[in-house]
């Protein structure tokens, strides 16, 4: 294990946006296969073109976006590190978080094959709860990632959390996926 993490660290020095992207493409997937196992029990049911768009969502528009913003938040410097730390976290969690949201779920959508009314019904009836939970998972997170963590290992570290919060996406995505349905053929 120690060596799989001394690699991981010298990947991510190496090459960031190719680690990072391949990072969120494997927590994505994992989520979902959490969701649909462990919290919908879906079995031998599993929903596999589900997982295949998640992961391709994480591994080719979040993890790219995400190194993107990981690599503008290290540069933002002020005189205090508290300073630095405030403006991180609320440039985050009030700039990043509720794009993220919307731009999620619209892209799950659009992956699925939807229309834009769809997506724009599946946001709105999304959007807020999850944001929400959002800021409830990830501001003491990223008090801790930007306090403490050093800056190549700060995705690493919402990676992890992710993990458990891609879970949630996924069971909320399709929560929303399965609510639009109904609606639709009434």
């Amino acid at each position: 294990m120690a060596s799989f993490l001394r690699s991981y660290n010298a990947a991510l020095i190496r090459r960031p946006m190719l680690t990072q992207c391949i990072t969120a493409a494997v927590l994505f997937g994992s989520g979902d296969i959490i969701a649909q196992q462990a919290i919908e029990k879906k079995g031998q049911q599993h929903d596999y073109q589900r997982t295949a768009r998640i992961t391709l969502y994480g591994g080719a528009l979040f993890g790219p976006i995400m190194t993107k913003w990981y690599q503008f938040l290290g540069d933002i410097k002020f005189k205090t590190p508290m300073r630095s730390l405030i403006a991180r976290v609320g440039l985050d969690q009030v700039v990043l978080a509720p794009v993220a949201v919307a731009f999620f779920f619209s892209s799950m959508t659009f992956l699925e094959g939807k229309s834009i009314t769809e997506a724009k019904n599946r946001v709105e009836a999304a959007y807020y709860p999850t944001l929400l939970r959002n800021w409830g998972v990830f501001t003491p997170t990223q008090i801790i990632n930007f306090a403490v963590v050093p800056p190549h290992l700060r995705f690493g570290v919402v990676g992890v959390v992710s993990l458990f919060w891609n879970t949630y996406l996924s069971y909320a995505n399709a929560k929303q996926q399965q609510s639009t349905a109904l609606i639709g053929s009434v």
